[in-house]
């Protein structure tokens, strides 16, 4: 028999545990969070995920491959119709993993996992205005007109997006000269040294002429 990838296989065959991970997919899906064992909230959160993300897709291609895995049709509209664009702006960790101690009895670990809420759109706001204020690391920018829009809005919710809200604009950058308006100076400027140059240079030329024009006058 082949050997799983992932730790010990669950279940007595390869089959049993893909129908053991799909009943519990189908059971998170359903109910948005069950209690089971450690070992198999952590081999779910994976599987889980991995359906989510063809959830997000939405598409034909990625609705049969859910369909390949889990066979209730129901579970599988609930995940393409409300779960996944719930989380179309998340780019991962849909899941989360509590552990609750361990079982009476047989002593087992046993742990909570559910899906994660999605970002609303006041903390995506909140999320853009702590960005926007800047880290230790990073110099801080100001705001710019949607981060400052959505900051208003907040303001009274969030102290972060009051600051934000009470920051002052990024003023206009100064506009900067082209390029042929730059070598156009410079090339006047430098005609302009030339000419002053020849017209010094021709200067003393004319003074020295009726020097050299003179004769002397004993030469007659």
């Amino acid at each position: 028999m082949p050997t799983p990838n992932k730790g010990p296989r669950m279940g007595g065959s390869p089959a049993h545990e893909r129908l053991m991970l799909a009943n519990l997919a189908s059971a998170l899906f359903e109910h948005g969070r069950i209690t089971t064992t450690e070992s198999k909230a952590k081999r779910l959160r994976p599987y889980a995920e991995h359906l989510i993300t063809f959830g997000k897709r939405g598409d034909l291609h990625a609705r049969r491959q859910v369909l390949k895995r889990l066979n209730d049709k129901s579970v599988v509209h609930t995940l393409f119709a409300e779960i996944g664009p719930r989380y179309e702006n998340r780019p991962g960790g849909y899941t989360r993993i509590i552990k609750l101690g361990n079982r009476k009895g047989d002593n087992a670990p046993m742990a909570i996992i559910e899906l994660v809420e999605a970002l609303t759109v006041a903390q995506q706001a909140v999320g853009e205005a702590e960005r926007a204020r800047g880290t230790r690391s990073a110099p801080k920018k100001a705001p710019t007109g949607a981060t400052r829009e959505s900051a208003e809005a907040l303001a009274a919710e969030s102290p972060t997006a009051a600051a934000v809200a009470a920051e002052p604009a990024e003023a206009p950058e100064a506009p900067t000269p082209a390029e042929d308006e730059v070598v156009t100076v410079s090339e006047a400027s430098v005609d302009e040294a030339a000419g002053s140059e020849a017209t010094e240079a021709e200067a003393p030329a004319e003074a020295d002429a009726p020097e050299a024009d003179a004769k002397p006058e004993g030469d007659k």
